[in-house]
């Protein structure tokens, strides 16, 4: 159900790393082949990174119009329009921000530019995409002025025309009904934005119907999808794998965190990481959200500090997410290992466990009680595990959820769909996912431990909590950070497929250090398999 890598680093004969090398480059030519003849135009930024087909984003239309055509609440004539992201500015100035788009237009369109709309014929299919209509300084400070020929091909859309058009456009369709998008975001609290357009008032519009729809769609990955996913995921380890060998006492975690970005940049070119690079060591690693603006990777990495780097890159919007745990100096203490290994072990217990139609809150409460079981074998807890989950002390140890969706997204939408309700349970009360898992589901496993004072003091003040811990070998804790293990993964028929390829193991991870470390650099004992 996972990968696992061998202990030995040194041992392979060099007719088997010429073997593997050899069907790396095969596979990884085959899976381009298919990506980019998959059907015309296709995304590519050269060199070794992917090529991403339009065809991808045809399939998800298709895949929305199959939902919306058994909706029977769907009118004949209806007409989807949604509206693509904005270039915007830094406050008042004329600097622009690099542009992202918009999650649903781009899992709809893959359109790259700002500032367009799109629509879809509900009945026939037929998918238009809206440009702006540049001035002619356009040309002078931004490039060459594209016709909307150039954009039908590059995308594969039926038709082209620009935002100004489109009010008479649509008009021309004679739609019964516009279906607009308007629904929250469990995660954000955030309600996304809803098209709008001058003329919009000549029609009738629906907000209600789409939203559930585009969503249950983004929630099951396809095939060409999950393509994408795994490179996000090869480029994001090998970057992660980076930081393991390159890290020295007496670097800024910023350092690291640079060094990651490149790699993720250079190599595999993505441009945007799939959300802020946290860059915990020592006591910061306990911060589970570190890496912000009043916090932001800035501190000195110390010989004995445990570094948490959670960091993830994302190719064409589609994202990765990643956390490696290790120790600066590449040795883990005693009491490192023993909360390394408890965390890997609830970590491996949980893959074990995934398959369809298995609750994912349920494997929540399998996490946090093997971090129960273990830390009770470590002598930090005692007494009766059942009665520990019973009054929720494992979300001492890990307030955070066990992992959420991936996609366009790194906490992707759809982890509580109309009906699921979250817990208000500690810990479950966090999780991004409320659902079954299902086949084609992509979505990360991060169970973690932490050590954290706020949290420690109240369990410690609570008779219910701290009968069960040994306050004098927590003390031993104050300080240390925490650990988390995160993998993507993806769900499969009968189980599960890890996308993510770094060292895991204590005994892994320090050869892997150790030999980055080195001045002899021998073949990386740990190759990802290229998508």
């Amino acid at each position: 159900l996972f990968r696992s890598w061998p202990h030995a680093r040194k041992a392979q004969s060099a007719a088997r790393k010429t073997e593997e090398r050899a069907a790396d480059l095969s596979r990884d030519r085959s899976h381009q082949h298919n990506m980019a003849s998959a059907q015309g135009s296709h995304y590519w930024l050269g060199n070794e990174t992917l090529r991403v087909p339009v065809a991808l984003f045809a399939l998800n239309r298709n895949r929305l119009l199959a939902r919306l055509r058994a909706n029977k609440n769907v009118q004949k004539n209806s007409v989807v329009v949604l509206q693509g992201g904005e270039q915007i500015q830094r406050y008042c100035t004329d600097t622009g921000v690099i542009f992202r788009q918009e999650s649903f237009f781009h899992w709809t369109f893959g359109v790259t530019e700002a500032d367009c709309y799109g629509a879809i014929d509900v009945d026939t299919g037929k998918s238009i995409l809206f440009v702006p209509k540049l001035p002619e300084s356009y040309a002078v400070w931004m490039g060459k002025i594209q016709p909307p020929k150039y954009f039908k091909e590059k995308y594969g859309v039926d038709e082209v025309h620009y935002t100004v058009e489109l009010s008479s456009v649509l008009e021309l369709m004679k739609p019964s009904v516009l279906l607009t998008l308007r629904g929250l975001n469990t995660d954000s609290g955030s309600i996304c934005k809803e098209a709008s357009f001058e003329g919009i008032s000549k029609f009738q519009v629906n907000n209600t119907l789409l939203h559930p729809e585009i969503v249950e769609c983004r929630v099951i990955k396809t095939d060409l999808e999950l393509e994408v996913l795994r490179y996000s995921n090869r480029i994001s380890s090998e970057a992660h794998k980076e930081v393991m060998k390159a890290i020295r006492v007496g670097m800024k975690e910023y350092e690291l965190e640079s060094l990651f970005l490149h790699y993720c940049y250079k190599f595999g070119g993505m441009r945007h990481s799939s959300y802020t690079c946290i860059c915990g060591s020592g006591d910061n690693s306990s911060v589970l959200h570190y890496g912000h603006a009043g916090a932001p990777n800035d501190k000195t990495i110390q010989n004995g500090d445990l570094c948490l780097f959670d960091m993830g890159g994302e190719y064409y919007c589609y994202g990765s997410d990643i956390t490696c745990t290790f120790p600066a100096n590449g040795k883990f203490t005693p009491d490192q290992k023993a909360i390394y290994e408890a965390v890997l072990h609830s970590s491996r217990a949980v893959m074990k466990a995934v398959k369809p139609g298995v609750a994912w809150p349920d494997m929540h409460r399998l996490a946090d009680r093997v971090h129960l079981e273990e830390l009770t074998k470590f002598g930090l807890l005692k007494g009766n595990v059942d009665d520990m989950v019973k009054v929720h002390l494992g979300a001492v140890f890990m307030p955070h959820g066990l992992g959420h969706l991936l996609g366009i997204d790194v906490h992707d939408v759809g982890g509580y769909p109309e009906g699921v309700e979250r817990s208000k349970e500690p810990g479950l009360k966090s999780l991004r996912i409320g659902r079954v898992l299902a086949e084609g589901m992509v979505l990360t496993i991060e169970p973690g431990i932490y050590f954290i004072d706020h949290v420690l003091d109240q369990a410690l003040a609570d008779p219910a909590q701290s009968c069960f811990i040994n306050n004098e070998v927590l003390q031993r804790f104050r300080g240390f950070g925490g650990v988390r293990i995160e993998d993507d993964i993806a769900v499969t028929a009968n189980g599960m497929e890890l996308l993510t390829c770094v060292p895991r193991t204590v005994e892994e991870i320090e050869a892997f250090m150790a030999d980055g470390q080195s001045s002899t650099k021998s073949a990386d004992p740990f190759p990802c398999k290229k998508p």
